[in-house]
């Protein structure tokens, strides 16, 4: 059911990733390297995917390049947001994938691109048929993000909060699915190409919408989800009960599953966005994923 792992989660925005700490972003790319080569150990047929950026920057692909980072890499991803936080309009997407392929030969997939109901509702209907126009069939896969719309006691997993302003408020709305469970009416415009267009959707740890996200993914037709994994949740009591939860499950859709946020006892910063002091621990965990819910297939021998 995993098509593909992702390492880590947008590392060249600050939320996700400090650059204080690692401003070359050297580290960064020792761990990708570190974890691409740990998954590719267990399951050489796993695709491999680098942390979706944002923003969309060629510039940062060929600094990734430069450490190295790209080696034991299979795809690399973008994400976008152009009617909510990017400064460029959503037409613009066919010439932002470009702008990547211009500088690396590795296939693009944009695995987040969403827009939000926080301005009006009818915004978001027109971002959703707008984006399956432009990048359906132009890149291998497209994630919507979101299926529902981030509780607002819940808190976005961001480091600056309520200090990005109203900027802040956009993350709780970026659902097709309100948070009391009724659907936008983006979600019949999605629907119509749910079978193109995949689901970007977090889990938080004991997700209570998880059961509820199958049933609405299997009505509408989705077959490919991006998901992610939490390195610091591995740490919280019962964590692999409910990660086996979680993957049983998704294991109708094809997963492309991303492994982030580091533990807070474990990174130089003590926060999730921090390098790990041992970036091996990072890919240790991830290879320990891969093998327990994307081993590889023995293939049988073939006789004459």
């Amino acid at each position: 059911m995993i098509e593909a792992a992702m390492i880590w989660n947008e590392p060249n925005n600050k939320s996700h990733w400090d650059p204080e700490l690692d401003p070359d972003w050297s580290r960064f790319a020792d761990m990708v390297t570190r974890t691409g080569a740990a998954i590719r150990a267990v399951n050489p047929d796993l695709t491999r995917v680098l942390g979706g950026m944002s923003p969309i920057d060629p510039l940062w692909i060929q600094r990734m390049e430069g450490h190295g980072g790209l080696s034991e890499i299979d795809v690399v991803a973008v994400h976008g947001f152009p009617l909510d936080w990017n400064l460029w309009p959503i037409h613009a997407w066919p010439e932002k994938i470009a702008e990547i392929e211009a500088v690396t030969d590795k296939p693009v997939w944009v695995t987040e691109v969403g827009v939000g109901s926080f301005g009006a509702e009818e915004v978001q209907v027109f971002g959703v048929s707008r984006t399956a126009e432009l990048l359906v069939g132009r890149v291998p896969r497209v994630f919507w993000y979101s299926l529902f719309d981030l509780p607002q006691e819940w808190g976005a997993t961001t480091r600056h909060r309520e200090a990005e302003g109203s900027s802040y408020y956009r993350h709780f709305y970026m659902g097709l699915i309100r948070a009391d469970g009724t659907p936008k009416p983006a979600l019949d415009n999605y629907a119509k190409v749910a079978g193109e267009m995949g689901l970007m959707q977090w889990f938080h740890y004991q997700d209570p919408r998880l059961d509820d996200a199958v049933k609405w993914m299997k009505q509408l037709g989705t077959k490919q989800l991006r998901t992610g994994l939490s390195w610091a949740d591995s740490f919280r009591p019962n964590a692999t009960d409910w990660f086996d939860r979680q993957m049983d499950a998704l294991a109708d859709f094809d997963v492309t599953v991303t492994f982030c946020f580091t533990p807070e006892h474990l990174g130089d910063g003590q926060h999730h966005t921090s390098p790990p002091r041992d970036p091996q621990q990072f890919a240790d965990f991830c290879a320990w994923a891969i093998d327990r819910y994307a081993p590889a297939v023995k293939k049988a021998a073939v006789t004459a």
